[in-house]
């Protein structure tokens, strides 16, 4: 049986690495050892995928470019059901970093081909990565790569690659911004041009964005010679992210956004050429994982969720969690769905009132995290959920949790037990003291103390209220 500390980590880095999980699958990964688990964490090809022929079945207009609720529902019932949590989860880390939204691309299904393309390639060189993002329909139409022309750029890509997805601000300047941008002319999607009948650009006729496809036109490249931090050539765009790649500042951006993710908040990006990394030497250690692997993510993960300062104590329950985060997890303990519905789409509009819509980031910043999660409405909205869902004790999970409460006491239970039993089901969870008082006391008027353990009705939903009273807790809202 594993110890209370291996069990306590292992739910930490679940819930880090993924959208937390239920106690015995805890108890079962925290037996395997916690290095063990970070492999097979890194290595999703070791569990099956997601079968999405039935996914299909019930969601037949997620290929095609006019369903963005089905697109948003393809996506969260992944999350739900998926047997690579790191893989969801590093998706979701680069849907911020690379943040696209079908505001403006007005193409689910290509939105969920970009999604597709994190699962595919996120754990790899990062430079293949940036490739990958530059050849992407739905980048080349949300920066404008689209109208990034030979003798008339368009900076919007070259910008926003140097600020927000490698360099940061301060280690670039504007000419690099313009000689990025040269090197990206020619760089388009083919059934974007004028149609002749319609003069609309993006015309559904014939094809439209149903058949978007990464498209290089040689004779609207700027082939000219280019000079870009510091070296000249007749770069292309794969030069322009070579030495990109090259850049310490890329590693170091790299390292934070990273740390900033999966480890604990750092100040938005706008104040990060300001404010220094809340632990430095960690940035560097990553940082070095960077250089020394050859750019791979998936070496970088690994020093990471090794790391004394990931495993620190001080680190778990320091980050809230998000939305998709929240409600992920969530339907993961309460097993709402067994298959594919369309209502998963109505869990993306709860995640909406709460701050975040997947495929519709605010801006190309992403969103702001942390703290940001929480005002007045949103903590309204969070609470409801929870409540609502560890509350229904039709839902498969929330079943077999009270259950597993219930089960093997033959006499009264004490609040205090209880209490831990609950929490111990939740995930592991630990709670301050004063977290803890509150929660005994609030069992302690259930009267469970007074009367042996049973399964009636009254017991079991005087159970599933307590579960419904952790969802609020602190600690539970955070990872």
């Amino acid at each position: 049986m594993p110890t209370t500390e291996e069990t306590t980590l292992m739910s930490h880095l679940l819930r880090r690495a993924g959208f937390g999980d239920s106690r015995a699958e805890i108890e079962r990964r925290a037996k395997n050892g916690y290095e063990t688990t970070v492999e097979e964490l890194l290595h999703p090809e070791s569990q099956p995928a997601v079968d999405e022929s039935m996914l299909y079945r019930y969601l037949p207009m997620t290929e095609v470019a006019f369903s963005q609720i089905q697109g948003v529902t393809h996506w969260l019932y992944y999350m739900i059901h998926t047997k690579h949590p790191l893989q969801e989860k590093l998706a979701l880390f680069y849907h911020h970093l690379f943040a696209t939204g079908d505001s403006k691309v007005d193409a689910p299904n290509h939105m969920l081909q970009q999604i597709q393309m994190f699962r595919d390639h996120g754990m790899g060189s990062y430079k293949d990565l940036l490739i990958k993002l530059a050849k992407d329909p739905a980048m080349i139409i949300w920066l404008d790569n689209v109208d990034n022309h030979n003798g008339a750029i368009n900076e919007n890509y070259g910008r926003e690659l140097l600020e927000l997805f490698s360099l940061g601000v301060g280690n670039y300047t504007e000419e690099d911004v313009k000689e990025a941008s040269r090197a990206f002319t020619g760089w388009t999607v083919a059934n974007t041009e004028y149609t002749k009948q319609l003069a609309v650009r993006n015309s559904i006729w014939p094809y439209g964005k149903i058949a978007w496809r990464y498209e290089y036109h040689s004779e609207d490249h700027d082939d000219g010679e280019k000079t870009f931090l510091g070296e000249t050539g007749r770069f292309n765009g794969e030069d322009i992210l070579d030495i990109i790649c090259r850049q310490p500042a890329t590693a170091r951006f790299i390292a934070r956004h990273m740390y900033h993710f999966f480890v604990a908040d750092e100040p938005p990006v706008p104040q990060w050429p300001y404010e220094s990394p809340r632990d430095p030497e960690a940035i560097e250690m990553l940082a070095q994982a960077y250089f020394d692997s050859d750019y791979d993510i998936r070496s970088m993960l690994r020093v990471l969720f090794n790391s004394d300062f990931f495993q620190s104590e001080e680190r778990r329950y320091g980050k809230v969690k998000s939305p998709v985060e929240l409600v992920t997890g969530v339907i993961r303990l309460t097993e709402e769905f067994d298959g594919p519905s369309i209502e998963i789409g109505d869990r993306n509009s709860q995640m909406s009132f709460m701050g975040q819509q997947l495929l519709n980031p605010p801006s190309v910043e992403g969103w702001h995290q942390g703290v940001e999660w929480i005002e007045t409405g949103s903590l309204i909205e969070r609470l409801n959920f929870a409540a609502q869902q560890l509350g229904d004790l039709e839902k498969p999970g929330v079943k077999s949790m009270v259950r597993n409460i219930l089960q093997d006491e033959s006499g009264p239970i004490s609040a205090e037990r209880l209490v831990d039993k609950c929490l111990d089901q939740l995930g592991a969870i630990e709670v301050s003291p004063d977290t803890k008082s509150a929660l005994v006391r609030f069992a302690s008027s259930q009267s469970f103390e007074s009367r042996s353990a049973d399964s009636s009705d009254e017991t079991q939903k005087n159970v599933s209220d307590l579960l419904r009273l952790v969802a609020s807790v602190p600690e539970f809202q955070r990872t």
